[in-house]
């Protein structure tokens, strides 16, 4: 059985499903959100779980073979940041503390596209040395810590570290609101402040679970270290075009992650185009909120 940490949240919820797809039983974690989505009800077992609570996550060992663990859960900062640090710090690290009490197989945990921040290479490839740079968010600094500390806490264990550089992700259970995506905004309500060659990178959520699902479940892994995501640039005016929408014109593309060490380990292709994944997305807003 393969443990998914913050498993009812967006990405959680969309690896969940992309392991159940491939054949393996899965439990997720929870600690706040108690909702199950449609695609995940009567085929996962969920678990209340303060990950910040050591013995309660050691004690899901005994109830669960747990062969594997993805750890997405993480929180949202709040007024004070060593509050936050604190709270994902322990959770991580209670973690890696079941991963090696159990034995697991492997290890994969979330970090971020924005560790790359800082080099002008585009696209940003796994191989880049991540730079000193002032970063933009708290959680960002965090998923930049989580890779050292994630290596080095299961060395020796016999458990493989996978580190996983999710890129911009957006899809079915999104926080309309997001700050680090105008995506969401722009399928739900046609407004944007962004123009019309404004873009980077961006990834469908059921794409985005597939890749780690792949990732948790390859025989062989070469690397410790991927980029999850499409591959590819995308502007917003692609999305409008989609929505037969009209943004501003001008604008600048960002970076995007290269995916080709994902591609040669895992056989991953990305499923869907923009117009599949805003067809899909407004599909599953006619009946779910978010």
């Amino acid at each position: 059985m393969i443990l998914v940490t913050g498993g009812l949240g967006m990405i959680g919820a969309h690896t969940a499903r992309a392991l159940l797809d491939l054949g393996h039983d899965v439990v997720v974690t929870s600690h706040r959100r108690g909702e199950v989505p449609s695609f995940l009800e009567g085929r996962v077992a969920v678990e209340q779980l303060d990950v910040t609570d050591r013995e309660a996550f050691l004690a899901l060992g005994s109830r669960h073979a747990i062969s594997d663990i993805v750890h997405l859960a993480g929180s949202i900062p709040g007024d004070g940041p060593v509050d936050f640090f604190r709270t994902d710090m322990t959770g991580l690290l209670n973690a890696l503390d079941a991963a090696r009490t159990w034995g697991v197989r492997r290890f994969a945990v979330a970090s971020s596209l924005g560790v790359y921040i800082g080099r002008p290479e585009i696209p940003w490839t796994e191989d880049l040395s991540l730079p000193t740079a002032s970063l933009p968010h708290l959680i960002i600094a965090f998923k930049k810590a989580v890779e050292p500390l994630t290596t080095h806490g299961l060395a020796g264990s016999g458990v493989q570290p996978v580190v996983l550089r999710i890129g911009t992700i957006w899809g079915p259970l999104v926080d309309p609101q997001s700050p680090f995506c105008p995506i969401p905004s722009l399928v739900n309500t046609g407004t944007s402040h962004m123009h019309a060659d404004d873009g980077g990178d961006v990834c469908y959520a059921p794409d985005a679970g597939r890749a780690i699902a792949l990732l948790t479940t390859a025989p062989v892994l070469n690397h410790e270290v991927y980029n999850v995501s499409s591959g590819r640039p995308f502007t917003y005016g692609e999305f409008a075009s989609a929505l037969n929408l009209t943004l501003q014109p001008g604008g600048a593309n960002g970076p995007y992650l290269d995916i080709s060490r994902l591609t040669e380990d895992t056989g991953f292709k990305p499923q869907f185009d923009v117009p599949a994944s805003v067809t899909d997305y407004l599909k599953w807003r006619e009946t779910n909120p978010r």
